[in-house]
């Protein structure tokens, strides 16, 4: 068999899935470590006896009647689609070699990486410059400043030539559009996109290869030039890769008092077009450079508190101390609304950042809790007010236990427990209109109409001047999703037909689709309500379905997800048009942290653009003169 051409070593796949065992943002119902372990040791059999991916997979496939009567049905099955992203995806997987790219450290194997990387990461501002921490010059640079951020100067980071900022600047950066005047606060997060991801992006949405450095352009984010604009990197790496905390009591036992985090520009680059993508630092795997690569949690907890922390954490600090993020901050001495929409879970780690406390972004239900203004483990006594929207997935989930979540665990859904939304819902005494995933029903119609209900309310107490009434709803609270809890994945083509990948293959149904709304659809309802405010509001946006297509090594989902995302960002910018909300409106476009994505051969994913006829942005919207940056 080591001679059948069809025989594919996927000892790749096997050491892959068994990284996944220690990748902390893989999604808690991806990560039954039981068994991804017996796959691992049945994939390591497989390799052993010659069999190629395709056949193990039919082989696991036909071991069960019922599949191999609809085997003929399966997309997987056929090799040759008509959507060329999704096949040279699928050929990937097969042949375990790079056919548009490679994910890792190893050009010769597809993928030897499910986990996030240090890379640099794009910063894109709308409305705002990066003037006000670019004049300080790049902490990067400073010796003093560094010690500041991280306890310590971290071995090899100081770089005098350095024009990359840290992530914890974007925090800096919201206060400062604040000072400038601005009411309106819009974070969007892509959760997982680093240069290579959105590159990849625009040269499928495009067709063509349009660029090789830079801000780059193809993606509304990175056209759009209605306002100021700029452009810069960030370093995303946390204080500490982990630590040992307790959710029971919400404390931090243990945690590094010197930090691992840092940057080595001469092992990681000045800029991500010219990193060196062969070597391992950039994995936090460099045992002479092992800065800590960060997770979703400290990375979100960077932007929303300014404060580097720990791997797991909530706004929480590496003392074991809680910290604030900013949206509380507004909420209480601005009187500003505070929304958050995410594609996935809502009680996910980038979502909970923007609002909760916890030492551990795994206790989701208590997470919710304190978004909602439900009493917690971090909050049982002094109970946090909760946001004024809250959009996103985690419906029709159920767990009967999860130790991750202490004592408090419900038996039911993990992320948002139906007793909590039950008590949310303004039918119930709540604060919330509640608008969730109904059979039968558009999803978007349902979240709109909901959004609108409360905008209503909103206005009329604002013309009447009338203090809150609890019979007059004021607050939207909308959970929708399809199974793992996020929306269905759209792909490159924009349908959400996904193939398989290293972390298996999702499938929709007709309603799946239709009774869930966009994350487009979520931003539009979120502004919808938040507008109302005339204090202005504070929004955070999340791609999350970005990360996810990333660590499953997906491109064709990767892509859709941005593409996804970008839409979303196309509703932001449109509604400050139809508002004429420019000059009261910073928006920051960013990622939490990237992955490791290397192109090979960006033509084929060009070729693959071109035949989906995507249509190509307007190169009249892309004006030079009024992009700052790179």
């Amino acid at each position: 068999m080591a001679n059948d051409p069809r025989t594919t070593n996927i000892g790749a796949v096997a050491i892959a899935v068994f990284a996944s065992l220690f990748a902390p943002d893989i999604p808690t119902s991806l990560m039954n470590r039981s068994l991804l372990l017996g796959l691992c040791v049945c994939l390591l059999i497989s390799c052993s006896h010659g069999f190629c991916s395709h056949g193990f997979a039919q082989a696991l496939v036909t071991a069960d009647p019922a599949a191999k009567q609809s085997q003929k049905d399966d997309p997987e099955s056929k090799f040759i689609t008509g959507d060329v992203m999704r096949d040279l995806q699928s050929q990937s997987m097969r042949s375990q070699k790079a056919v548009y790219g490679h994910w890792g450290n190893q050009g010769d194997r597809f993928s030897n990486w499910l986990n996030h990387s240090n890379r640099l990461i794009p910063v894109y501002t709308f409305g705002i410059t990066l003037d006000s921490i670019r004049k300080k010059g790049s902490i990067y640079s400073d010796p003093e400043r560094l010690k500041q951020l991280y306890g310590r100067v971290p071995e090899a980071t100081v770089n005098p030539t350095a024009t990359y900022f840290d992530q914890t600047e974007l925090h800096q950066l919201q206060l400062d559009a604040l000072d400038s005047g601005f009411k309106n606060i819009i974070v969007v997060i892509f959760d997982g996109m680093d240069w290579q991801t959105t590159r990849a992006a625009s040269i499928f949405k495009q067709g063509q290869v349009s660029y090789e450095e830079g801000r780059g352009n193809g993606l509304a984010f990175q056209d759009e030039c209605r306002a100021v604009t700029d452009f810069g990197l960030i370093v995303t790496s946390a204080f500490a890769a982990g630590a040992k905390t307790d959710v029971n009591s919400q404390t931090v036992i243990s945690c590094s008092k010197e930090s691992t985090g840092g940057y080595d520009v001469l092992r990681g680059g000045d800029v991500p077009w010219h990193e060196q993508s062969s070597m391992n630092y950039l994995m936090g795997l460099d045992r002479e450079r092992p800065h800590n690569v960060t997770d979703s949690a400290a990375s979100a907890t960077s932007i929303t508190t300014g404060t580097k922390t720990y791997s797991g954490a909530i706004n929480f600090a590496p003392d074991g101390s809680r910290l604030i993020p900013i949206a509380r901050r507004l909420q209480a001495e601005t009187k500003m609304s505070i929304g958050v929409v995410t594609s996935v879970p809502v009680s996910h780690a980038t979502p909970a950042a923007a609002y909760a406390n916890n030492v551990s972004r795994k206790d989701y239900q208590d997470i919710a809790r304190d978004m909602l203004g439900l009493p917690s483990s971090s909050h049982r006594n002094d109970t946090l007010a909760g946001v004024d929207v809250l959009i996103g997935g985690g419906w029709g989930e159920g767990k009967k236990s999860d130790r991750s979540q202490g004592d408090n665990f419900a038996t039911g859904n993990p992320y948002l427990h139906q007793d909590d939304l039950r008590k949310a819902d303004i039918e119930n005494g709540g604060k919330y209109v509640v608008a969730q995933r109904t059979k039968g029903s558009a999803g978007r119609e349902v979240l709109m109409q909901a959004a609108v209900k409360v905008a209503d309310n909103v206005a009329a107490m604002n013309q009447s001047d009338q203090a809150e009434r609890s019979d007059q709803p004021t607050r939207l609270l909308g959970f929708f999703g399809t199974k793992n809890g996020h929306l269905p994945f759209q792909t490159a083509d924009g349908d959400y037909t996904p193939t398989f990948d290293a972390a298996g293959t999702e499938r929709y149904t007709d309603a799946d689709i239709r009774e869930n709304p966009t994350l487009a659809d979520m931003t539009e309802a979120a502004l919808t309500v938040l507008e109302k405010n005339p204090k202005g509001f504070w929004l955070m946006v999340e791609a999350g379905d970005v990360d996810w297509a990333n660590h499953a090594n997906n491109l064709d989902n990767s892509i859709g997800a941005t593409l996804s995302g970008d839409a979303a960002f196309e509703s932001v910018m449109n509604w400050i048009e139809a508002n004429e909300a420019w000059d009261e409106t910073a928006v920051i476009v960013t990622a939490d942290h990237g992955h490791y994505l290397v192109l090979d051969y960006p033509e084929k994913i060009a070729e693959a653009g071109a035949k989906a006829q995507r249509p190509v942005a307007d190169p009249a919207r892309v004006q030079p003169n009024a992009v700052k940056g790179f």
